[in-house]
């Protein structure tokens, strides 16, 4: 209830009513900035650019993909770092980025101090394929000829730091064996040096693999996520076969400038949600290997620091550097 003396303690206090009037508004009230800190037409802007379209739909403002590219995603979050926190400046961000970079790289923001998670957006899974005329049937076989004293295989990496690179190293330390890695410059060369047989085995999302593997020209043996994925039920998942610490998802978040008023952040989570849930979205997003795993605001600081305290020992142990 308002009374005299509610209303003389809010007027006895005036700098707190904009930031109370902000927190309060109906958001979004004007155009809202996604930025992709990578190139439009890879998966991550693919998956922004369907979220944006529906966010437009749903909310009748517009939310407008900016794709801010360079030093391996850091300068698009950068950006938003240093963005005014109001809930109209927005980061797609992927797992890469926001628990494997920070122990790579020296970066000019604090992702845990400077950003905020407004909850996960969709995942990718990452599948292990081998050529077809490769003996190893499955990951057991696989490691049993990796243990060898006579083995040579080498595995395609496509690019030191990457995902799918550090998946690989994941899945060697678990595994106990260690085997070369022969460098390609992205995923792309990565998978083709497979199919080619330069080289046996690569570790690549399913959105980059999912149709060779249905077309016969690669062979999938173990997928990371922790169930097998509904994109590919058949394959089936590195627990399964032994190896249950090998659980990665090049996994999409949502994420802000810290300091976005909670109000703003629920509803901007409400609003993806609701996005992501659309029978169209999912449709879309299928047709990219890309599933929906919508988290909430309450649960990112947990996984985020569970996330980088993982990827910290096991880059720490592996003695990964990027040259």
């Amino acid at each position: 209830m308002i009374t005299r003396r509610s209303i003389g303690r809010l007027a006895a206090t005036p700098l707190l009513l904009p930031t109370l009037a902000r927190a309060q508004a109906a958001w979004p009230e004007r155009p809202v900035t996604l930025v992709v800190p990578w190139a439009a037409g890879g998966s991550t802007d693919a998956v922004a650019r369907i979220l944006a379209q529906r966010l437009s739909q749903d909310t009748g403002r517009s939310f407008v993909v900016d794709n801010r590219t360079g030093a391996n995603g850091t300068i698009g979050f950068n950006s938003v770092a240093r963005a005014r926190p109001d809930g109209y400046t927005l980061l797609i961000s992927t797992v890469s980025t926001y628990a494997m970079a920070p122990w790579l790289y020296q970066l000019p923001y604090d992702n845990e101090r400077d950003l905020i998670g407004i909850g996960l957006l969709a995942a990718m899974p990452i599948i292990m394929v081998v050529h077809p005329s490769f003996p190893a049937r499955n990951v057991r076989e696989f490691v049993e000829m990796a243990k060898r004293p006579d083995s040579r295989l080498t595995y395609a990496n496509s690019g030191t730091g990457s995902s799918t690179h550090l998946a690989t190293e994941l899945f060697l330390q678990e595994a106990g064996i260690n085997i070369t890695d022969v460098g390609y410059r992205g995923g792309a060369p990565a998978v083709q040096a497979v199919m080619a047989n330069e080289t046996p085995m690569v570790f690549q999302a399913a959105s980059g693999i999912l149709p060779q593997i249905q077309a016969g020209t690669l062979r999938a043996i173990g997928v990371t996520s922790r169930e097998r994925t509904p994109l590919a039920p058949e394959i089936p998942t590195f627990a399964e076969q032994g190896f249950p610490g090998v659980e990665v998802e090049e996994q999409i978040a949502l994420q802000a400038p810290a300091g976005v008023p909670a109000e703003i952040v629920r509803r901007i989570n409400a609003a993806a949600k609701a996005a992501l849930e659309a029978p169209e979205t999912r449709q879309r997003l299928a047709a990219l290997a890309v599933v929906p795993t919508l988290g909430t605001p309450e649960a990112w600081p947990d996984y985020f620091r569970a996330e980088n305290a993982k990827w910290r020992d096991m880059i720490r142990a592996r003695n990964i550097r990027v040259q």
